[in-house]
């Protein structure tokens, strides 16, 4: 794209606790080719706010409580914001790779699908991190290959849920589009991004997996976190079956783990086979308990979740 033809971009990031990583994160967006217009973030607890990891001035801050925060809430408060044309969200934990993040991100989100729709959103590669074990490697490898594409309605027969699949990790997103839509769902308690993706596959839109715009994002995650994050990741499935009652995610979690076994077994990383069944063991019970989360009491529910502010906010609103 030549230079001066640039859209409007804002980057938009919740933060909790920021530190070092979140400067990196910081020093990259100073330094990519195509200028950011603003710098939104949206803290969580104002105590937390480490001026020193944020040095970068002009840094436009607004302050959440911790009772307050939501996966989607949040970031609708932060595009609220924003008058750019497109809006990259991100999380505080995902340094770009390079400075051309943001001008793929945009190129792709500036593309149209192949029958002339409009790509809504384009969401980055994730790479993994250096400390990153090899079980999770592969998983990131899987899930974000090195050829990108653009997904529309007509893939939902091949692809199936993952059509839907984007990640607020990184990625851009037409505002028009998003206030027609809009935005995210306010109570969310995870996939805030897929379930908006949903809505602009069904709405007859695009979705482009940018897979030259890469940040660096991984976890080394203990099995009671993966646990945890699967039950999560389950409620919000649960609480959208118009989204995810007629794609089930089973079949792809299988697929991963055969494929992540055959990698290991022939790279000769076998003594990982044992630690690659804990997890995924660990991920579908988490899974297979957050389906079905409206059977289970409360007191379960808050040792099974990893945002219990959420469940307290949801019961607050029935009460």
């Amino acid at each position: 794209m030549e230079k001066g033809f640039w859209p409007k971009v804002d980057v938009l990031i919740p933060v909790y606790k920021p530190d070092r990583q979140f400067g990196r994160i910081l020093q990259m967006l100073m330094k990519q080719t195509c200028p950011i217009n603003r710098i939104i973030v949206v803290n969580t607890e104002e105590r937390y706010w480490n001026q020193e990891s944020c040095p970068l001035a002009g840094l436009e801050v607004h302050h959440v409580t911790r009772q307050e925060f939501d996966h989607g809430k949040t970031r609708n408060l932060a595009a609220g914001y924003s008058q750019a044309e497109i809006m990259v969200f991100m999380t505080d934990d995902a340094v770009p790779k390079d400075e051309y993040l943001v001008e793929r991100l945009v190129e792709a989100v500036l593309q149209t699908g192949p029958g002339g729709e409009i790509t809504a959103m384009a969401y980055a590669r994730q790479l993994p991190a250096k400390d990153c074990g090899a079980i999770e490697r592969f998983t990131r490898n899987f899930n974000y290959p090195n050829k990108g594409h653009i997904k529309t309605v007509k893939d939902l027969p091949e692809l199936g849920i993952k059509t839907y699949f984007a990640s607020n990790a990184c990625c851009a997103y037409r505002k028009d589009v998003f206030e027609k839509m809009g935005g995210f769902v306010n109570q969310a308690i995870f996939n805030e991004d897929m379930v908006y993706a949903a809505g602009v596959i069904k709405g007859g839109y695009a979705i482009a997996y940018a897979a030259e715009a890469a940040v660096i994002h991984s976890h080394n995650m203990t099995f009671l976190q993966q646990f945890h994050r699967n039950f999560d990741m389950a409620v919000s499935q649960a609480d959208h079956p118009e989204v995810f009652g007629g794609l089930p995610s089973e079949g792809e979690g299988i697929r991963l783990v055969k494929k992540t076994a055959q990698w290991l077994f022939n790279t000769g990383r076998i003594q990982l086979i044992p630690r690659l069944i804990l997890i995924s063991g660990s991920k579908y019970l988490g899974y297979f308990m957050g389906k079905r989360y409206k059977r289970l009491p409360r007191q379960m529910i808050l040792k099974c979740t990893m945002n219990r502010q959420y469940w307290e906010r949801k019961w607050r609103g029935q009460a």
